[in-house]
């Protein structure tokens, strides 16, 4: 193992070089590869963590490059999935780490799969859905992870320990309503404090896999980059003997789902169907039937089918859809049930 890459790593005397060897045994989930997520995983990779698994539902467009900072125009135009754009680009940066891209929804039925061999799991994510999920996965199996967010100019993160600190549902009982708070695709973001946010995490992911526990923050720290603020609330006593997670050890986000699940993307005139149980989509032949219909691209990944210049739908190999254009539920399920079936 090749230890001189890291040597200004290794000079870092809270790291040093058995510090460094704690990393590279080290294995991390990035959860979301928008734009914390490639922040995330390119620090992870770049530090010599041995093992990172990266997981992303979604594919890269023009829009994402303004802040996914592993993304390149070329993947854009031939709509990569994100975590094989990501895992492209970081294995020309360290080939000494195993990085294993997943192109999947995280869901009540693979989050345990995805999560829990690892020693610490990074939320990259864009919603408190995943973000609750991922939360009941740690807590259950008594994982580290560390939430972050970013919109606009101002972003927040926090660590979570299981058993010490206070889960993330013991701050916010339940997911904001939708359209209730803003997001990157109604307020906008600004590339900095997602570098930010995700830097802080990455620290705190650091700390943790070096066995620094007594140095990781147990604070909830919050950013604004634009007036320049910084704030950090003492959640110490926020830890709830009635929290449905931690306290009751309901594990509400990782119960069967019944039937296709439709999700609306918040903000980016988009539903989301997910077959009940994922079915392997032969994309050529689907390419085929669809284009007797209109435009079809394809790539090895995904193949988008134009129903109109608005609408479009978006298949994967494992069955998901994403009909782009709308965010009317009943409009998403006639088009899903006209061009894919039942």
């Amino acid at each position: 193992m090749d230890l001189a890459r890291y040597s200004r790593q290794i000079l870092f005397a809270d790291i040093g070089e058995e510090g460094q060897r704690k990393l590279l045994k080290s294995r991390v989930a990035v959860v979301g590869m928008g734009a914390l997520g490639t922040v995330l995983a390119n620090h992870m990779v770049r530090a010599g963590v041995g093992f990172v698994r990266i997981i992303d539902r979604d594919f890269v467009e023009s829009s994402n490059l303004q802040r996914q900072m592993l993304y390149t125009e070329r993947h854009a135009e031939e709509g990569i999935p994100k975590a094989i754009a990501a895992a492209e680009m970081l294995a020309q940066v360290n080939s000494q780490v195993t990085i294993e891209p997943i192109v999947a929804d995280l869901t009540w039925k693979n989050a345990e799969d995805y999560l829990t061999d690892v020693d610490l799991v990074l939320d990259g994510s864009d919603n408190f859905q995943v973000r609750f999920l991922v939360n009941d996965v740690c807590v259950k199996h008594r994982i580290p992870w560390v939430y972050g967010g970013g919109v606009s100019a101002n972003g927040m993160t926090l660590p979570i320990l299981p058993q010490e600190t206070p889960c993330l549902r013991c701050l916010f009982e339940s997911a904001p309503a939708p359209g209730s708070t803003a997001t990157c695709d109604t307020a906008g973001v600004i590339g900095p404090i997602i570098h930010i946010v995700a830097s802080y995490q990455a620290v705190e992911a650091m700390k943790l896999l070096v066995e620094a526990k007594d140095k990781v923050r147990r604070t909830m720290l919050n950013i604004g980059v634009w007036e320049y603020s910084t704030s950090s609330i003492d959640i110490s006593k926020a830890k709830r003997p009635d929290c449905a997670c931690c306290g009751q050890r309901r594990f509400e986000y990782l119960e069967p789902v019944a039937g296709n699940q439709e999700v609306s993307l918040c903000g980016r005139n988009t539903i989301q169907i997910s077959p009940a149980e994922p079915w392997a989509v032969d994309l050529s032949a689907m390419a085929e039937r669809l284009s007797l219909s209109g435009k079809v691209e394809q790539n090895k990944f995904l193949l988008r089918f134009y129903v109109s210049d608005e609408v479009r739908l978006v298949v994967f190999s494992d069955g998901r859809v994403l009909v782009q254009g709308t965010d009317d539920l009943s409009v998403a399920r006639t088009l899903y049930a006209r061009y894919i079936g039942n």
